[in-house]
């Protein structure tokens, strides 16, 4: 088959993932700013409002790792089609409770923690399946397109869409995020071919020898376990300082609560950046480069922001924070997809996310101590800007050059058969 035919198949059958994940992001936008409104609406108690927060991240500890082995035994496509369509349904239920009037906020907990397991199984799924869909085009390319999508559907789109509709018509979001993850579960229909690992149909034994056997291939890979420890670095020393931002932008620089939204604004637009920069960064120099170059980067803006009294210098940093990580991030989700396995990447992204995702709130709360302690959230984000600038130097000592430049690491990166 000619190498122009092959490149357009894949180019095909990336933009059916593009599409269904620009859809899905969109519903998980508006979702994300419709459920603490709904809530408000329906209690004032603090706690109950913080607990909404925590439990739509719990299946996230809780599910990560059996979904992960789950998507090494069955069709990835499939298995996202069918978690879109449990979230169509769920939230579908939950907007005909608002417009009956019936919904309380148990049931509003009820809602997000199953629209949050099945969150977990359509996100993993669309990043399992990028190798498989890219075929021999460009890892990089594709994860960068990945968060754009992410990032435009749920901070630019989905946010101020769930905000404004639901000042309209309480239940006009939850009907548009319903019908986001059914055009996301209807798109990938288009999305030709078998998905199913090719080891999964020779799986004989249980989930939990299975798991077993990913934690077990991920301790003797020291370059894979060390991007795990570096990504979960990243994500508990970033949340020291970013789980303050409001605190910073309102107490420290003296903004308006209308004036914040400008740092969201402008960190979007950051990542926007990130993601189509750090394709060309990896060509021009190495994926090793644009890891710590990127990690350097995020140390430099937070240290900026803790020595800075002024707003727009402060939103400019945090913007090359935000380009700067989302860099890192496509980098290490393009060294997952070539270092591990195909038959194992389900569950070594389990592995993953349960302690990048795991080191979220650990680090918000040692940032509201931090805060406490030192008096001023400027200095949370100084002392996160410096040991940002430590994780980079364990990076460069633990990472030889070109450990993860080729594409071809891993033996089986293409699992898509075509039919």
């Amino acid at each position: 088959m000619a190498e122009s035919t092959v490149r357009r198949r894949s180019d095909r059958r990336l933009r059916w993932l593009l599409a269904s994940s620009a859809a899905s992001n969109l519903g998980d936008g508006i979702g994300k700013v419709a459920f603490p409104l709904l809530a408000v609406t329906l209690t004032r108690d603090p706690l109950l409002i913080a607990g909404l927060s925590a439990t739509q991240f719990l299946p996230w500890l809780l599910f990560a790792l059996p979904a992960g082995a789950l998507l090494d035994r069955v069709d990835r496509r499939r298995a996202m089609i069918l978690a879109n369509g449990v979230r169509a349904v769920v939230v579908g239920g939950t907007a005909a409770l608002v417009a009956a009037g019936g919904v309380t906020i148990w049931m509003v907990y009820a809602a997000a923690l199953l629209i949050g397991f099945a969150e977990v199984v359509a996100d993993s799924a669309a990043n399992v399946l990028i190798p498989a869909v890219v075929g021999e085009g460009s890892l990089d390319g594709a994860n960068s397109k990945l968060q754009a999508t992410e990032i435009v559907g749920q901070t630019f789109l989905g946010g101020p869409i769930g905000s404004a509709t639901f000042a309209l018509f309480a239940t006009f979001p939850f009907l548009l995020n319903s019908v986001g993850f059914a055009i996301a579960a209807v798109v990938l229909i288009g999305l030709a071919g078998s998905y199913r690992p090719r080891t999964a149909e020779r799986a004989t034994t249980d989930l939990r020898t299975e798991l077993a056997e990913g934690f077990r291939w991920l301790n003797q890979s020291r370059l894979v376990l060390r991007l795990v420890v570096l990504a979960g670095a990243i994500s508990l020393v970033s949340e020291l300082a970013q789980a303050q931002l409001v605190l910073y932008a309102i107490e420290y620089l003296r903004l308006s609560e209308a004036a914040f939204g400008l740092f969201a604004f402008v960190g979007g637009i950051g990542g926007l950046l990130g993601a189509a920069l750090a394709p060309r960064l990896v060509k021009a120099f190495s994926r090793r480069a644009v890891l710590l170059g990127g990690t350097a980067c995020c140390g430099a803006a937070f240290t900026g922001m803790g020595l800075t009294s002024s707003p727009v210098a402060g939103a400019a940093l945090f913007g090359l924070f935000a380009a700067a990580v989302v860099a890192v991030n496509i980098v290490l989700g393009t060294a997952r997809h070539t270092l591990v396995p195909g038959d194992l990447l389900g569950r070594v992204l389990g592995v993953w996310r349960t302690v990048v995702w795991g080191a979220i709130p650990i680090g918000a709360l040692l940032g509201g101590v931090l805060t406490h302690a030192l008096g001023s959230p400027a200095r949370t984000f100084l002392t996160s800007g410096l040991l940002l600038f430590g994780v980079a130097g364990f990076a460069f000592v633990s990472l030889r050059p070109g450990a993860f430049d080729d594409e071809s690491a891993t033996e089986e990166r293409v699992l898509h058969q075509d039919r």
